[in-house]
C-alpha cells in the first residue's frame, strides 16, 4: 500500500486504561481505502480494547482517531453515523428478535424506509441463508448463521470501514473458512475497507493485505501480511511453528 495515499482510518498513539491497568499504550495503525488490515496477538493483548475504543465503547485516555482526516466522535452512535460499524466479539445479537429485526436495528443511521429495505436486500444477496431465515429468531440460528447476521447487521449502516472482532470465535473450521470467504467477497465486490482483530492469526494473515502485531497494548510489528506469515518469529509466536500455507 502506497504511503502517498491518505489513510481512511487512522489511529494515533491510542491509550486506554482500566483503572490502574493500561490496556493500550500508545497504539497506532492506518487503514487505507479498500484494503483489509488485520491485528493479531495473544489473548489479553488489547485487540478487543482497540476495537471498542475506536467504536467509543470504552473511554480513550489519550491519542487521536480520524476517519478520512476528520476526528472521530467519542460516542458509539456518532461513530456509526461517521462511517464505522462493528461486528462484535461474541456476535451480541438480539436473540428474541428475528433476523430481519436484527438487521433493522443496525440501520438506524438510514433515514428513509426505502434505504433500509434496499440495504436488507443487499445483505440477503451477500448471505442468502439469512433471507431463508428472515423470520427466524436470532437465538435459534447456528453459530455460523449468527456470525453472518452480526456481519450483516454491521453492514446495514452502510459503513465506510467495517470492524470485525474475532469473527471465527466458537465456530467449526469449515464454517470459519466459509465466513472468511464471504469477507473476501465483500471486500472484493463492495470495495469494503476492513479492520479485523483475530486470534486465529493464520486465517487473519491469509485474509488481509497488511497486518499489525499487538503485544500487551503495544504495536510491536507491522507489515505486508504475506511477509509476516513467513516471518520465523511470527510463526513461532502465533502460527504454531512452521506450516505451509
Amino acid at each position: 500500500m502506497s504511503e502517498t495515499r491518505a489513510p481512511l482510518l487512522s489511529v494515533k498513539n491510542l491509550s486506554v486504561n482500566y483503572g490502574a491497568i493500561q490496556a493500550l499504550k500508545g497504539a497506532s495503525l492506518d487503514v487505507y481505502p479498500g484494503e483489509i488490515v488485520s491485528v493479531i496477538g495473544a489473548n489479553g493483548a488489547g485487540k478487543s480494547t482497540l476495537m471498542n475504543a475506536i467504536m467509543g465503547d470504552v473511554k480513550r485516555a489519550g491519542g487521536e482517531i480520524t476517519i478520512d482526516g476528520h476526528k472521530l466522535p467519542a460516542r458509539s452512535y456518532q461513530v456509526v453515523s461517521a462511517g464505522i460499524s462493528l461486528s462484535p466479539e461474541g456476535r451480541k445479537l438480539f436473540a428474541p428478535l428475528t433476523v430481519r429485526e436484527n438487521l433493522e436495528m443496525g440501520a438506524f443511521p438510514l433515514k428513509e424506509r426505502a434505504e433500509v429495505e434496499g440495504q436488507i436486500k443487499r445483505v440477503f444477496a451477500l448471505f442468502p441463508r439469512l433471507e431463508e431465515r428472515e423470520r427466524q429468531y436470532a437465538g435459534t440460528l447456528s453459530g455460523g448463521e449468527q456470525q453472518m447476521l452480526a456481519i450483516g447487521r454491521a453492514l446495514m449502516a452502510r459503513p465506510r470501514v467495517l470492524l470485525l472482532d474475532e469473527p471465527s470465535l466458537g465456530l467449526a473450521p469449515i464454517i470459519i473458512t466459509e465466513i472468511f470467504k464471504e469477507l473476501t467477497e465483500i471486500n472484493r465486490n463492495l470495495g469494503m475497507t476492513m479492520l479485523i482483530v483475530e486470534q486465529n492469526a493464520r486465517k487473519a494473515l491469509l485474509l488481509s493485505n497488511r497486518a499489525y502485531v499487538l503485544q500487551t497494548g503495544l504495536i510491536t510489528t507491522h507489515g505486508n501480511s504475506q511477509d509476516l506469515i513467513h516471518d520465523p518469529q511470527i510463526e513461532a509466536a502465533y502460527l504454531g511453528g512452521s506450516k505451509k500455507t
